[in-house]
């Protein structure tokens, strides 16, 4: 295959349109309360792109309102997550919260559950958000000690099983997924994992594959480029398919970025629709199709695209919150 060509199927189709992204990616803060061996947040805070900022809630307001005037037939979900843990978040219960009542998409949270408190679940549950997802990756504590350092999975544990027991009681319609991401550090603990959470009454168990973080995480990202074939690459599917509203306020076209280097525009002063359907990002779609990354080195320098899934590719988030809002069966899925 030509290095400058890619097959037809690489495009908006499915899932992924044109108008407006499948997939709103909701940066609620950079602070943490780990530090997960797998992540660069530790370094990141010591860099100069850290200050420990916070989503403003007016922006969150702005972006669902926009979901809600733009995003119908063609968003998937609003997917709440963070460089940092969205639970430090001051105000995330009432950004969920009106994010689910107003967007009119799902909504959903990802958390590493710990410091979901009695006090906390309660709130969660009110938010009357579609699905958190929780990640844990370990299934003895003495693993997850060595992999989400700072963290305690007996603690973590016993938070999710409160929430699955109030879910229960409540009558709640909150789907639970745990996540696990697969790595040196807990071979062999996945299957255990997997049967423990769904025995708890879990929705969906995501089984991961590790990721570099763009490239931040460099022995990670070296790794996969031993495994890739970077002259037969394909389109990283994100420029089609997600677009992320920031903690600092800026709209950026990867979830993966801890360097500042997908921000396009100042949401502030721009709207969702204006960038995904503008000149930054149409060039940067013909980029990946023509496999020439020299005015985008953040892309040309990720091998993170070799473990993205488009569509008909095989089984992804998307086609689990797909089956979700379906109705459909538990899947197992695992997807960067």
């Amino acid at each position: 295959m030509s290095l400058n060509t890619k097959p037809a199927k690489y495009g908006f189709y499915g899932r992924l349109n044109e108008a407006f992204p499948s997939q709103i990616v909701v940066d609620a803060t950079e602070v943490c309360n780990l530090a997960c061996i797998h992540c660069p947040h530790p370094e990141y805070k010591q860099g100069p792109h850290y200050a420990a900022r916070a989503l403003d809630p007016e922006l969150n307001k702005k972006m669902v309102d926009e979901v809600r005037e733009f995003g119908g037939n063609r968003t998937q979900y609003i997917r709440y997550t963070s460089n940092g843990e969205p639970l430090a978040h001051r105000n995330i219960f009432e950004m969920l919260a009106y994010a689910a009542a107003h967007s009119g998409v799902q909504v959903t949270l990802t958390t590493n559950g710990k410091v979901l408190n009695a006090k906390r679940v309660e709130a969660l549950l009110q938010t009357k958000i579609s699905m958190v997802d929780i990640s844990l990756d370990a299934f003895h504590a003495d693993t997850y000690s060595k992999i989400r350092v700072g963290g305690d999975l007996n603690e973590v544990r016993a938070n999710v099983l409160r929430l699955l027991e109030r879910r229960d009681q409540t009558g709640s319609s909150l789907r639970v997924v745990l996540s696990f991401v697969e790595q040196p550090q807990n071979l062999g603990e996945s299957a255990p994992f997997e049967e423990f959470w769904k025995s708890k009454g879990a929705n969906f168990v995501v089984i991961r594959r590790l990721h570099s973080a763009a490239g931040a995480n460099m022995s990670i990202a070296s790794n996969i480029w031993q495994h890739a074939d970077s002259g037969d690459r394909k389109p990283c599917v994100y420029p089609w398919e997600r677009i992320v509203l920031k903690a600092s306020g800026h709209i950026g076209f990867c979830p993966q970025d801890w360097e500042e280097g997908s921000a396009i525009a100042d949401y502030r002063t721009s709207t969702i629709r204006q960038v995904w359907q503008g000149e930054t990002y149409r060039r940067l779609r013909e980029a990946h199709l023509k496999n020439e990354y020299g005015c985008h080195n953040f892309c040309g320098k990720c091998p993170d695209w070799s473990l993205t899934r488009w569509p008909g590719e095989g089984r992804s988030y998307a086609d689990m919150m797909e089956d979700f809002r379906r109705e459909g069966a538990e899947v197992h899925v695992a997807e960067v």
